[in-house]
Order: C-alpha cells, then structure tokens, then sequence
C-alpha cells in the first residue's frame, strides 16, 4: 500500500501552495466520500491529501440579496438543507443536497465536492448549472472565475490545473417570479447513481401565464452534466401549457450522448431525459407560481 501524506491548511495561500508542490497527486480533501473510496481502490493516484475543511472561506454559506448566495466548497450538504434561507430562496439546491448519498454521508460530502468529482451522473451539477451558479478558484496564477457549466471537460476532469482549489461557488439571488427544481431516476429508492437527471429553472413573465426565461440542464446522458441552450430558447415565451413544451423536449434529447451500461440503456437514458425535464419543468413552474 502506498503512503499518503495528510496536510490541513488553515488559509487557501497555505491549500494553495501545499497543492501546488504535491504536484499532480496532490488532491484537496472537503468531505473525501469520493476521493479516500477511489485512493484506497486504487482509482486515483494520491500522494497528498490536503483537508480543507478548516480554511473559512471554504466552509462559509451566507446570503446577501445583492450578490446572491455564498456557498464555500467545502459546506457539508445537511448544513445546505437545513439552512432556512436556502430552503426559501434555493429549494432546487435542497433538492439536490438532499439526494447525495444517505444522511451518514451528508454530513462529511459537500457541493464542492460533487462539482470536483466531475461525474457525468453528478446530482449537483444540473442544478447549480440552472441557477447560474459561478465556481471561484484560487491558484498559482491568482483567482479566477468558471461558469459551472464550463468547470468539467470530461468524466472526472474539471478546469483545474494543479495546485488549483474550487474555494466557493456564488448563486445569483432569485429573480422574482422565479422558481427552479431538479429531478433523478434511480433504479434503486435512494443511495444510488442516476440512470439520468434534469433540473429546470424559469422566470415568468408579469402576466405569470408564460415563460420569460428559462435554463435547462440534464445529467447522466453525455460526458458532462449539459446546459441545453437550445431548450431554454425555445421555452422563452412558451404559454404554460405542456403540450406547448414538446419543441423544447425534443430540444433536451438531440442535445444527450448516452451510452448503455448496466445501469441503463442509451435508448432509456434519451427518453427518460425528456420525461425528467418536463417534470421539472411542472415542478420549476409550480414554484414560481408561489414565489
């Protein structure tokens, strides 16, 4: 077995030099619900583990109404589910925390770590991608800023260069009128990977009886979690109507890659894809409608 090294930094200069000389095996650890189980299995080479649990920038969540929501990378997901402001202002993203892993697990994995795990199936992905969410990383180089819909390249690949750290995620404040909602199907009740997943989020115009503006993302059907930009297009000025959705709909299943595995065939992914997406919608919709 090889060694690893353990390091807990109290600052991100300190992450950010301690990444930066381990080099490429040198692995930022929030919660480790992924990164100690691919170490130990030998699916990730590691040398270094640098916790980061301790740098405050990395466990703060706040809300201010101009800038939106402050969500550091490492904030373990009950803390996100039983925050009130984010229950009221964000419940896609409950919906989201929520669903990874049990609640033993909840209280160790974070956001920022599902968004750093870059797996297609990802639970968090789709919806930070619907609500805009911006990823702020530090570095070598300084700070620097990724839309999360541009953070992964690939199944397990992100932006980050070595000695790189996913320090928080910003959400914009809701718009009024607005209301989004993320869904999955899993062979299993819970504790499982989506055989594919969707979130939705829409503002209505003033008359609340059509779509002003509207983000689609799905995940599990393409290398990467998918903003459907063609989608949301297409929903823009679209009546509430569902049958009014099926352009939209169609839109979502050109856009999927799929492949077929155990967990699902390429075939289920694509049509389960626009049965989630139009759920969401509904759901998206629902919410705004009490916002």
């Amino acid at each position: 077995m090889r060694a690893i090294e353990y390091a807990a930094p109290t600052s991100v200069a300190e992450a950010v030099t301690l990444l930066q000389r381990g080099g490429e095996t040198a692995r930022p650890l929030a919660g480790g619900t992924d990164l100690i189980v691919m170490a130990r299995e030998y699916r990730r080479d590691v040398s270094l583990m640098v916790d980061v649990k301790r740098i405050p920038e990395l466990m703060e969540l706040s809300y201010d109404p101009q800038r939106g929501l402050h969500l550091g990378a490492a904030v373990p997901c009950y803390r996100i589910y039983e925050d009130p402001q984010v229950q009221r202002l964000y419940p896609a993203l409950v919906d989201s925390a929520a669903l990874i892993g049990g609640i033993q697990i909840q209280n160790r994995a974070s956001i920022g770590g599902n968004l750093c795990n870059a797996s297609p199936a990802a639970d968090s992905i789709p919806t930070l991608i619907v609500l805009g969410a911006v990823c702020h990383i530090a570095g070598p180089g300084g700070e620097r800023t990724v839309p999360v819909e541009q953070f992964c390249t690939g199944p397990g690949r992100t932006v980050l260069a070595p000695g790189e750290l996913l320090v928080w995620i910003e959400i914009p404040p809701p718009a009024p009128r607005s209301g989004a909602r993320f869904l999955r199907f899993i062979p299993r009740n819970e504790m499982d990977i989506a055989v594919a997943n969707a979130a939705v989020a829409v503002t209505l115009d003033e008359t609340r009886r059509r779509i002003a503006h509207a983000r689609v993302a799905v995940g599990a059907v393409a290398p990467t979690p998918l903003l459907v930009e063609d989608a949301g297009r297409v929903l823009a000025g679209a009546p509430l109507e569902p049958e009014a959705w099926e352009p939209a709909i169609e839109a979502v299943r050109a856009a999927t890659r799929p492949i077929t595995d155990m967990r699902g065939s390429a075939a289920q992914r694509r049509h389960l894809a626009g049965v989630l997406v139009r759920r969401a919608l509904e759901g998206a919709i629902a919410r705004a409608r009490e916002s």
